[in-house]
């Protein structure tokens, strides 16, 4: 079964009445994590699109980047898209919702989580002051830190400021024995196999090829400061 498919069944439970939101509270088991992760980034990404004011076709087609939609199941993902932006509930709801799925069990997950919702942002090339406030505000639900959120922002905006030590999550002071183990640690957590086993759909783990590269350019320029 497709993960559309299984999305599709996900919908399917919520009752009349309920937010869209609500789905979050009937996907807390591990092996339904994947479907959990795809409605959220559409979900957040469906309302973010319209924080600058405008939906744009590059940002809808960036959710094709993601998840690589099959021709077969764009009907499921385009009644997602659409129910989340008709949706009353707001951005908020979402989030809070989405880091009472995930319990404790946050910092992985809910970085990659966040890494679709830059993507997004950047598909039509621009990085919206509303965007950034939006984000943020996810962010801050979700438990992230502001290094951690600095962090994501770098890997994806083009003229944001980078620290190569921010990167790694380690200070300028710290030994090099540490940052080594600190950069390998993450190079392990961007593994595609780990991705995908704290629940990133197969379809969406691509999103980590600018991580690894945001990655190891900073362990590259501390060595390179080192020398």
């Amino acid at each position: 079964m497709s993960i559309w498919s299984r999305i599709t069944d996900a919908l399917a439970s919520l009752t009349s009445g309920d937010s869209l939101s609500d789905v979050f509270a009937k996907l807390r088991t591990p092996p339904e994590r994947s479907v959990a992760f795809a409605i959220a980034v559409i979900a957040l990404g469906a309302k973010m699109a319209k924080a600058d004011g405008q939906v744009t076709k590059d940002e809808v087609a960036a959710f094709r980047e993601v998840f690589h939609i099959p021709p077969g199941e764009e009907k499921n993902a385009g009644r997602l898209f659409n129910l989340a932006r008709q949706d009353v509930a707001g951005f908020e709801d979402y989030a809070f919702k989405i880091k009472a799925m995930y319990g404790d069990d946050v910092a992985a997950p809910l970085c990659d989580l966040m890494e679709g919702l830059f993507h997004i942002a950047m598909a039509d090339g621009v990085y919206h002051p509303n965007e950034d406030t939006f984000l943020h505000r996810v962010a801050e639900i979700l438990g992230l830190d502001e290094v951690a959120f600095k962090r994501l922002r770098a890997q994806f905006v083009p003229d944001a400021a980078r620290d190569p030590y921010d990167v790694l999550g380690v200070t300028p002071d710290a030994a090099m024995d540490d940052i080594r183990k600190a950069w390998r640690q993450l190079v392990r957590e961007t593994h595609p196999d780990r991705m995908i086993a704290r629940g990133v759909p197969e379809e969406a783990v691509k999103m980590a090829e600018k991580r690894m590269i945001a990655i190891n350019r900073a362990w590259e320029e501390i060595n390179e400061r080192a020398a």
